[in-house]
């Protein structure tokens, strides 16, 4: 028996590039997908309470500073929970 293919022996699918360009775009989809998922759910940032802000002391903030900074604490927390609480 001879070692070389003859003329009418299919090459093996995984010698096929195309086989690879099909089955190798989704594996790599879903791999960067289950990615994102670990990075979304371990990544999660904290809660900030009234009185603190991103690294900056809020004790030496005016009050209209303070209020200022209002709306943008009220968004961050409701994107973080999801839980509209506008009486805190």
């Amino acid at each position: 028996m001879s070692t070389k293919q003859s003329n009418n022996q299919k090459p093996k699918w995984w010698k096929s590039g195309y086989a690879w360009l099909v089955f190798g775009g989704p594996a790599i989809v879903v791999v960067a997908s289950l990615t994102t998922v670990y990075i979304a759910v371990n990544g999660q940032d904290p809660l900030l309470t009234r009185d603190e802000n991103a690294g900056t002391s809020t004790k030496s903030l005016t009050a209209a500073e303070k209020n200022a900074l209002e709306p943008a604490i009220r968004a961050r927390n409701h994107a973080a929970t999801g839980v509209n609480n506008p009486e805190q």
